[in-house]
């Protein structure tokens, strides 16, 4: 439905709160049989609204509430208003016959003034809107400008949200220890067990390749090194095709490099006075298979 001007204007007032008493209840009666009018003065409010967002509630201090209520206390009761009397109307004064009556004066031209105060009271309600409609602005700008430079300073609804922003980091991969492999064989054709040393933990594989566990026998492998009195068990091979331990961790790195690693036949569970007491069926050295800080082979 389309609205005049003044309608507008008295719609924005309502939303403002600047309108007298007659004049809203005007515009609630329209509210109350026109659901477009209503939907006129709720855009208006919604415009409007932000500038109560920008000022904060103030409770006057209890002292002045004390002084008000003291001042109501000693203000003496108003005395009833007196209208003057009017004057009596004039006696007309009595005129000869013999003289002629003086035509009456003309009457002068009613003015309209309707219009003047329609359009006196239009004007001064788009006056008010227009100032509304210039705070409006300045407080939109001022709350920009403190949302940049001092956000803190806004109430928790108004403050900008912060921007989080994900940055994926790279990072590269720890260079590769060295390793070391060992075969364990006795005439260097056929391999019985393959020893893998990683010298970075110091942790030790042995891979069964071609060994066969004999009944009531274990393998034992044993570090021969010329640093050292006496052969050092590194422990009974197990059945399974994998044995791994950590018993290298007591020795340096070029021990561990330089020794010879033997297996040898023993009672089932391993020698019994932790000497070598069977025959060596297997040796082999350490060869560099990986360079400390290379890279890994293609896949």
């Amino acid at each position: 439905m389309a609205y005049s001007e003044d309608h507008i204007a008295l719609a924005a007032e309502y939303a403002l709160g600047t309108l007298d008493a007659d004049e809203r209840a005007q515009v609630e009666t329209m509210m109350a049989i026109d659901n477009d009018f209503v939907a006129v003065v709720q855009a208006w409010e919604f415009r409007l609204g932000v500038l109560n967002q920008m000022v904060g509630a103030v409770e006057p201090r209890p002292e002045l509430w004390e002084r008000i209520k003291a001042s109501i206390g000693r203000a003496e009761p108003q005395a009833p208003i007196v209208l003057p009397e009017a004057p009596p109307p004039p006696v007309a004064a009595e005129v000869p016959v013999s003289e002629p009556l003086a035509p009456p004066a003309p009457t002068p031209p009613t003015v309209d003034g309707s219009n003047v105060i329609r359009l006196s009271a239009q004007a001064r309600r788009w006056r008010n809107v227009a100032a509304a409609m210039t705070a409006l602005a300045a407080a939109l700008v001022a709350m920009l400008a403190v949302q940049v430079y001092q956000p803190e300073m806004l109430p928790g609804a108004l403050r900008p949200k912060p921007r989080t922003q994900l940055v994926e980091v790279k990072t590269p991969s720890p260079p590769l220890a060295a390793q070391f492999v060992a075969v364990l064989q006795k005439d260097g054709t056929s391999p019985a067990f393959i020893l893998t040393v990683d010298l970075a933990t110091k942790n030790f594989t042995v891979r069964r390749v071609g060994a066969s566990p004999e009944q009531g026998k274990s393998y034992e492998l044993w570090l021969v090194s010329d640093r050292l009195q006496r052969p050092r068990s590194l422990g009974v091979i197990g059945g399974n095709d994998f044995t791994t331990r950590r018993a290298l961790a007591s020795y340096d790195t070029d021990t561990v490099n330089r020794a010879t690693y033997a297996v040898t036949t023993e009672p089932e569970g391993g020698s019994p006075t932790g000497l070598p007491t069977g025959p060596i069926v297997f040796t082999g050295k350490l060869i560099e298979t990986v360079p400390p800080g290379g890279s890994s082979p293609p896949r």
